[in-house]
C-alpha cells in the first residue's frame, strides 16, 4: 500500500525559505508507531497526517520524536495541498479535527488564514536552566500550556542569541518562544525565535502555534488589532496575526517543493 506525501514550505512563498512540513494522505487511522516512523524518516519540525472523516480531515502531527498538541505551519502546508491537489475547491473552507479542537483555514488571496486557539501567556517565575539556557534578563518571562514565553530588549538580542540547547531541553514545557518588538526597519511589529530541543527540533523556522501566543501578547502591548510577525530563523517567514477573543487569526502563504508516495 502507497500514500500520497508532500512537502511544502509554509510561511512563505518561496521555496526554500519559511518552514517545511510533510503532508501525507492515510485512507484510514493508523499505528502511532508508524506515524512516528515516518515523521522520523521525513526529519522535518513536523509531519502532518491527514484522514478523510465527512465535512472535515482529522489531522495529527508529529516531530521527529514526538506527538504535538498544536501546529500551525503543518497545517498551513496541509491546507495548501488540499486546494492545490483539488482534494478542496479554492471556495472550501479546510477543516480540521485535532488534539486542539477544530481548526480551520480559508484562502483569502494568495494568503491561507487559519482560525486558531489564542494561548495567550501568563506571567511567570523564569526558572534557572531559561534564564542561564538563554544567557539574557527577560523583559517578560511567561508560559502558557505549552512553551515559556519571554521578551527581549530588542530585535538584536532575539537575532543574534546562542542558546544553550541541552538547558532548554530540562524544561518541563514543550518549548521556548524568544521575542522583542520591531526596529522598525522590517515592515513588521515584532520579531521572535522558537526552540523545542525537547521535542527534537533545536529551532523551528517559523512556528504557527508560539503566534498564538505572539499576538495576543504583543496586540495588547502595541494597542494594534492586526500585526505582522518575522520570525527571524536562518530561513525566515512572516505570520500576519488577528486575535479575536480567545481565537487567533494567523495568515501565512505556501509553495510546494515535493511530491511523492510513501509506500507502507
Amino acid at each position: 500500500m502507497s500514500y500520497a506525501i508532500y512537502i511544502a514550505d509554509a510561511f512563505t512563498n518561496e521555496r526554500f525559505k519559511g518552514n517545511p512540513a510533510a503532508v501525507c494522505f492515510l485512507d484510514e487511522p493508523c499505528e502511532e508507531e508508524w506515524l512516528q516512523q515516518v515523521a522520523a524518516e521525513m526529519n522535518l519540525s513536523e509531519t502532518a497526517f491527514l484522514v478523510p472523516g465527512g465535512e472535515s480531515f482529522g489531522l495529527r502531527w508529529f516531530t521527529p520524536e514526538a506527538e504535538v498538541d498544536l501546529c500551525g505551519h503543518a497545517t498551513l502546508a496541509a491546507a495548501h495541498i488540499l486546494w492545490q491537489t483539488g482534494r478542496l475547491a479554492k471556495d472550501e473552507k479546510a477543516c480540521f479535527m485535532t488534539r486542539s479542537g477544530l481548526l480551520t483555514a480559508k484562502l483569502a488571496g494568495e494568503w491561507i488564514e487559519m482560525d486558531f486557539p489564542a494561548e495567550t501567556p501568563e506571567a511567570a517565575v523564569a526558572p534557572e536552566e531559561l534564564l542561564q539556557g538563554l544567557g539574557l534578563i527577560p523583559r517578560f518571562a511567561g508560559r502558557n500550556r505549552m512553551d515559556y514565553f519571554v521578551e527581549a530588549d530588542s530585535e538584536e538580542t532575539v537575532r543574534t542569541l546562542q542558546p544553550d540547547f541541552g538547558l532548554l531541553a530540562r524544561l518541563p514545557a514543550r518549548g521556548v518562544i524568544v521575542t522583542s518588538r520591531a526596529d522598525g526597519g522590517g515592515g513588521y511589529d515584532f520579531v521572535s525565535r522558537a526552540f523545542y530541543p525537547g521535542t527534537g527540533i533545536d529551532e523551528d523556522p517559523v512556528t504557527g502555534s508560539a503566534h498564538c501566543a505572539l499576538a495576543p501578547y504583543w496586540a495588547k502591548r502595541l494597542r494594534k488589532e492586526e500585526l505582522v510577525g518575522f520570525q527571524a530563523s536562518s530561513r525566515g517567514g512572516i505570520v500576519k496575526v488577528k486575535p479575536s477573543g480567545d481565537r487567533v487569526y494567523l495568515s501565512g502563504q505556501a509553495v510546494t517543493v515535493l511530491r511523492g508516495q510513501l509506500e507502507e
